[in-house]
């Protein structure tokens, strides 16, 4: 993958240079375990490095600074623009441990927003980029969640992200959870960013339930009942065929 820098002063390359480069060595390191383990074949082109602003305005519209396309991974590597985009998806509610997690939201737990971009990259996932991307985004973002920080995070790392996210979609199960987590695509994008990660939340816990769960820990079961869904016709949604009607 070619490593494309977007600054718009070299001052800002410079800040971050040291951990783009950290990041580049860990990425190939997981980039290698998803090829040998997870159907990782075609890599995207390369990544663009840069900032919250050009990723959100000039690059796209989505409201976040990392995303991927058929070709192409853009992340911001600034882990203070993290922290307070995160910090404000707390959307004004009292939750002190949240709150202080993503004060001091971690390099690691930053590293694994590009790990989540680059594993959309595999072969296991059945939708492509240019698809509609309908029945089973959820699915596909949550697994881009868990496996990387399956793999790569400490068990405690592991555990305080999901503790985190399990108290924010308790907090806001009310105001988003009415809509099906099937409904996770593009309209998501349309609400504010506390309903967008709403889904992003749910989605990962919904997975880390199948696999953990359901499937006493065999992620490798849970990619063939998603790929029986498939080849059966998607006749029913997704999550009425692996029957996590909690998280609906």
């Amino acid at each position: 993958m070619k490593h494309i820098f977007a600054f718009e002063r070299k001052e800002e390359y410079e800040k971050h240079q040291d951990t783009i480069q950290r990041f580049k060595k860990k990425l190939k390191e997981y980039q290698q375990i998803l090829e040998s383990e997870y159907a990782l074949r075609d890599l995207p082109k390369g990544i663009i490095w840069t900032n919250e602003e050009l990723a959100t305005t000039v690059f796209s519209e989505i409201p976040i600074p990392a995303y991927t396309n058929n070709n192409l991974i853009y992340m911001s590597p600034d882990i203070e623009t993290w922290r307070n985009i995160l910090v404000k998806t707390l959307d004004g509610n009292e939750l002190p441990y949240v709150q202080r997690f993503y004060e001091n939201f971690s390099d690691n737990q930053v590293f694994i927003i590009l790990a989540h971009e680059l594993t959309h990259h595999s072969d296991l996932f059945l939708d492509e980029f240019e698809d509609e991307r309908v029945d089973s985004i959820w699915f596909e973002e949550g697994m881009c969640f868990y496996l990387p920080r399956k793999l790569l995070l400490s068990e405690e790392e592991f555990n305080d992200v999901t503790f985190v996210e399990m108290k924010l979609v308790e907090a806001f199960k009310d105001k988003y959870g009415e809509h099906s987590i099937d409904d996770f695509g593009i309209m998501s994008y349309q609400g504010n960013l506390t309903s967008i990660m709403f889904d992003y939340w749910r989605s990962y816990l919904a997975v880390k339930h199948l696999v953990e769960v359901q499937a006493n820990h065999n992620v490798n079961d849970v990619f063939k009942e998603y790929h029986n869904w498939h080849k059966e016709g998607r006749k029913v949604p997704l999550s009425q065929y692996f029957g996590i009607n909690s998280f609906c």
